[in-house]
């Protein structure tokens, strides 16, 4: 009995003791896919360290960005200098750029055209570091903290490194285009794919825990003068008025009686559309109001199998396209017609002006009435009179 006991208790040491590194090997994101965008050469810059995967706490805080490999490396160019490099493969473009928002770049943010079309559209360039995100994956390039780099080293490892990767849609999330005002924000975009994100973006709001993302609702939040707006799209309208209901549920139990005074509610809500809009910290309810009504939703229509509207959609193209092709015939023909008619025209008068002029110098001299007349009788002389030399002329 006393050995029983004795393997029993080490057992549970020994799983005691393995407890803990389970829980780090769960929290922590393979490193795998992400070893084949961080090969062991790019152009001039060979890697001075094998792939590190990230640590779990690092794996912590990009979970709620869809990650789903993460791993850095460090790389030394030609000339010694060192940069190291963050790669977060996410499962989705949009993933990729609420990792991008997340690390503090407000994309778009790009000064220098050349770079920009290197690394597209969703890219930040600081003194010490490039962030930029391409088609899933998700980049951060930055220099030793034990040495300085040049700008330039960062921007050719960018444009090298970028050059490998699938670009995807290559622009910001349409979501994004729906602020109000967005190609001249001057504030940090914010941009999440789950509830829990931005939850942790606007913790003193109970509200947002009336959200549900199911269906893979992604949202966006960026702050103006007349508050903060927090735009949510749900991908059916089914779910937009699940949450709709649950939203205004909320709303309405937080301003009841019961609750505590000060208790925050958002300065105003709306349903657009599929989406969910907030307002927060507006100097007044017209005020949110009015922000709110800037944001317009546009309805995408995608069939799950054949579009039943297929054949009516290119009949109509077809005729249209056919008419226009017709009309433009037409006026081109008339065109040229009347082109032809005008340069006949001139060319008709031009040369009857000649001929009427030919005709009256013969008539000066003929007997026959203006008419030409064969010269049988020798009595019309063989030369112009008008051209020759008068009679005591030397």
């Amino acid at each position: 009995m006393r050995f029983i006991h004795s393997t029993t208790l080490g057992l549970l040491v020994l799983v005691g003791m393995l407890f803990p590194v389970a829980i780090t090997t769960a929290q922590s994101i393979s490193p795998e896919e992400t070893r084949k965008y961080l090969p062991d050469k790019l152009g001039d810059f060979k890697a001075a360290t094998p792939v590190v995967p990230v640590e779990a706490q690092s794996a912590d805080k990009i979970k709620p960005f869809d990650a789903i490999s993460a791993a850095s490396r460090s790389y030394r160019y030609k000339d010694g200098e060192t940069v190291s490099v963050f790669l977060a493969v996410t499962s989705s473009d949009s993933g990729a750029f609420a990792l991008l928002t997340s690390w503090g770049c407000s994309a778009p943010e790009q000064t220098n055209a050349k770079l920009q079309a290197a690394l597209g559209t969703k890219s930040c360039v600081f003194p010490n570091r490039i962030e930029f995100a391409r088609g899933p994956v998700f980049v951060d390039i930055e220099f030793n903290k034990d040495s300085r780099v040049a700008l330039e080293t960062l921007q050719s490892m960018a444009t090298l490194l970028a050059a490998t990767l699938d670009k995807g849609e290559d622009d910001v999330p349409v979501l994004v285009k729906h602020l109000p005002d967005w190609p001249n924000l001057k504030g940090r975009v914010s941009y999440a794919v789950n509830e829990e994100t931005l939850r942790n973006w606007f913790s003193d709001q109970p509200v947002l825990q009336a959200v549900d993302f199911l269906g893979g609702a992604e949202a966006v939040t960026e702050t103006y003068d007349s508050g903060t707006l927090v735009i949510i799209e749900f991908n059916t309208a089914k779910i937009a008025g699940d949450n709709d209901w649950n939203i205004k549920t909320k709303i309405n139990e937080l301003r009841s009686p019961t609750q505590p005074v000060g208790m925050p509610i958002p300065s105003a809500y709306r349903r657009v559309g599929n989406y969910a809009v907030f307002v927060f910290g507006a100097p007044s309810e017209p005020v949110a109001n009015e922000l709110i009504d800037q944001v317009k939703y546009q309805q995408i229509v995608q069939w799950l199998g054949n579009d039943p509207y297929a054949y009516e959609r290119a009949t109509r193209e077809f005729t249209e396209t056919t008419l226009g092709v017709l009309v433009s015939v037409v006026k081109a023909s008339g065109l040229a017609l009347v082109t032809c008619l005008a340069v006949g025209g001139f060319l008709g008068a031009l040369l009857f002006s000649r001929r009427r002029a030919r005709q009256r110098n013969v008539e000066a001299y003929s007997d026959a009435g203006g008419m030409l007349r064969l010269n049988l009788d020798e009595m019309t002389p063989e030369t112009d009179p008008v051209r020759l030399i008068g009679p005591g002329v030397r």
